[in-house]
């Protein structure tokens, strides 16, 4: 099953206007400078979340929540997503994302299985910078896709960027605007830089 690093089981915040649960999935291929979950980053830990007690936390939410977010780490990591997805689906509640689209064609599923109801989409940088702020050689290529492929979708999504401001200046994100515009999505939320985990237990 998915594998776990840690939840909140009731959130504001991840999804604009929606009450909650958010699961923090355990791994991710890139190394931002800025992030704020370094515990997920390892896909080898061992999970810290039984996915039987989010279920558990589930059925005796119904009515009170109104979905549950994939958040990371990078979800899309995740070979256990589809089946996880398909079972909070089946009991009643909307699904939502968190990705930086390392993983395109795993989004592009997800999409055309009309399994997400919402994505969070986190824009790193503008193309040249890419790199520099995922501490991953090529990142780009993966990002520049999926993010077509969530454009073209019309899936309800928020673009956002983590702001260091020790690694992007106005002119980066200018830049990043002006890519974006040309992309047709629009310009993103932009995201204070965070140093403490959001990761509960």
């Amino acid at each position: 099953m998915i594998r776990l690093g840690g939840w909140s089981r009731l959130s504001t915040c991840d999804w604009p206007g929606k009450l909650v649960a958010t699961l923090f999935t355990q791994g991710c291929p890139w190394r931002c400078g800025y992030c704020h979950n370094r515990e997920l980053l390892s896909p080898r830990t061992p999970p810290v979340v039984d996915w039987n007690a989010v279920r558990l936390h589930l059925v005796r939410r119904r009515g009170l929540l109104d979905g549950v977010v994939f958040s990371g780490g990078e979800p899309l990591l995740q070979a256990g997503l589809v089946e996880a997805l398909r079972e909070v689906r089946a009991m009643g509640f909307a699904t939502g994302l968190h990705t930086a689209g390392a993983y395109p064609r795993r989004l592009e599923q997800l999409l055309s299985a009309e399994l997400l109801d919402w994505v969070g989409f986190d824009v790193k940088a503008p193309p040249g910078r890419y790199d520099d702020i995922t501490g991953t050689p090529g990142s780009i290529r993966p990002a520049a896709r999926s993010l077509r492929v969530l454009l073209d979708s019309g899936v309800p999504h928020q673009l956002r960027t983590t702001i260091d401001p020790d690694q992007l200046g106005p002119r980066d994100l200018a830049d990043l605007d002006r890519w974006l515009h040309d992309l047709g999505g629009g310009p993103t939320v932009r995201q204070p830089v965070r140093w403490l985990s959001t990761a509960g237990g």
